[in-house]
């Protein structure tokens, strides 16, 4: 391959490229959703397509489609397009090719017969980074919904009519983009399809399996794919007029703005987050994206209000102690709101990422000085509380210390399993490798006891909530402090941080160590 499969593909150009297969008859296909009827399912694609940053799109009709000439008057005011008349399979992948090598940006290569909601296509499509992905979803594969397996958030194994996929636990859902580090590679792959094609080594592939098949040889070639998935979103293809009308009826069943809300606050965070936070702040996202507020601002925000918390804090009163709590807590919130608000409007990028979690780390360890400046205002022992203040700091400071290494050891494990799973896989056999069995692992009492929780927390129970709280996250840790600061004081606050953190810290690092060992 031309291009390094390692790389994530990611690009930080602003529009892409679509490459429209407008090969099957069911891309003329009228559609109507039973109020109204505009066009054909190729039409409503690209109207779909103008409404997110696709600087070109290129449709590929067959010689004896008539309706090209009338979508291509239809699309005059709009940004460049492109009619390409193609023979066949072979040339359809070789037009692929040929618009790789000459993209500067990222290429997205869509089915025509689609129909879905157009917050579907921008999870991919609109994505500030433009990486290399595969809209999935579950359910049972069918002929217009080949089989794909995931893991840890990427395409590992892909099919077609001819290529078989072991353990299947999603379906390809027809919209696939590809990343400016990729392209080269894309081109290449495109390429051999063609001449797989053309000598009919490819079994008994149809006309319309460009997006699957591409999807598999980059999943074979060892490149990394990543799998976004639809949730309540639906996409999908569709080969006869009944199905088409059908899916564009279901579409209204979705409220698309209620799923993009939806889908910016995040699913997994701990109780006090999840209950006492986003079950409200998600109602801030909207009204501070209206008033142009960008991440990193609410950011600053939210720092500040932390550090008007240090400052009642440090008076040392209770109704300082009082005011720092609700103070906090806002912080808190505001915190939660810039992460919402990023992934709102999709305007997320590494640098945020890291100025949030450094004013985390800011945040906390400023009322933790506030804190003990107060204790010491109100005429108490001073070296008792800056003791325990420092304790609490050394003691966060391993905490995440021990996360990021972590993380970063899951992550070099992550790249250094797809490096080995990179030797290309031949496209002319139907058969995929089947995942290593992790058969035998997991049985010492420490992992055991995990996957055991694990299994009883999959309906969010009490024992996926303890799990949550026991290792103290950040949500939990600002509400001990705020509740503990307004009803006691910074003695009592820094005490309970020791001792639940020793055990969050405990729990964490035993948990940890029997993974790395099963």
């Amino acid at each position: 391959m031309g291009a390094d499969p390692s790389k994530p593909g990611t690009s930080r150009d602003t529009e892409t490229v679509a490459v429209v297969l407008a090969t099957s008859p069911a891309a003329g296909l009228p559609w109507s959703d039973g109020a109204r009827s505009e066009g054909s399912l190729l039409e409503r694609l690209i109207a779909q397509l103008l409404t997110l940053p696709v600087r070109e799109v290129l449709v590929v009709v067959r010689s004896q489609d008539a309706q090209a000439g009338e979508w291509e008057k239809s699309a005059e005011g709009g940004p460049r397009h492109q009619i390409c008349v193609s023979d066949g399979l072979a040339e359809d992948l070789r037009i692929v090719a040929k618009t790789a090598r000459a993209s500067t940006s990222p290429v997205a290569v869509l089915a025509a017969d689609l129909v879905a909601h157009t917050e579907a296509l921008s999870l991919l499509l609109e994505h500030p980074a433009r990486p290399t992905g595969a809209l999935v979803a579950s359910g049972d594969p069918a002929p217009l919904r080949p089989p794909v397996r995931t893991e840890w958030g990427r395409v590992v194994s892909a099919g077609t009519s001819f290529h078989e996929v072991e353990w299947a636990n999603g379906t390809f859902r027809g919209v696939l983009q590809v990343g400016e580090a990729h392209l080269a590679g894309l081109a290449d792959i495109a390429e051999d399809l063609a001449d797989l094609a053309q000598r009919r080594h490819l079994g008994r592939v149809g006309d319309g399996e460009v997006p699957e098949l591409l999807l598999t040889g980059l999943v074979r070639a060892g490149v990394q794919v990543h799998a976004v998935t639809l949730n309540t979103l639906h996409c999908g293809r569709v080969g006869t007029r009944p199905a088409a009308e059908r899916a564009v009826r279901e579409l209204a069943d979705v409220d698309e703005a209620q799923a993009r809300l939806d889908a910016a606050v995040k699913s997994g965070d701990g109780f006090f987050t999840t209950f006492c936070v986003s079950s409200w702040s998600r109602h801030l996202i909207r009204p501070a994206a209206r008033l142009g507020l960008t991440p990193n601002t609410v950011t600053g925000i939210s720092v500040a209000f932390a550090a008007i918390a240090a400052i009642w804090f440090s008076d040392g009163g209770r109704a300082g102690l009082v005011v720092g709590a609700v103070a906090l807590y806002l912080s808190f919130v505001l915190d939660c709101l810039d992460g919402q608000l990023a992934r709102y409007t999709r305007r997320f990028s590494p640098l945020g990422s890291w100025l949030d979690a450094i004013s985390d780390r800011f945040k906390e360890y400023l009322v933790y000085v506030g804190l003990a400046a107060g204790y010491v205002s109100a005429s108490r022992e001073p070296w008792e509380i800056w003791a325990l203040a420092v304790g609490t700091m050394i003691l966060q400071t391993v905490r995440h210390m021990v996360d990021f290494s972590y993380a970063g050891a899951v992550a070099d494990r992550a790249r250094a399993a797809g490096l080995r799973a990179a030797a290309p896989r031949s496209m002319a056999v139907p058969w995929d490798e089947a995942p290593a069995a992790a058969a035998a692992k997991g049985t010492g009492s420490v992992l055991a006891l995990s996957r055991r929780l694990d299994a009883l927390s999959g309906a969010r129970g009490v024992a996926y909530w303890a799990k949550k709280m026991i290792v103290l996250p950040i949500g939990e840790r600002m509400a001990l402090i705020s509740v503990t600061a307004a009803l006691f004081d910074a003695r009592v606050t820094f005490l309970a941080l020791l001792g639940w953190g020793a055990v969050a810290l405990a729990y964490t690092a035993a948990g940890r160590m029997a993974r790395s060992f099963a």
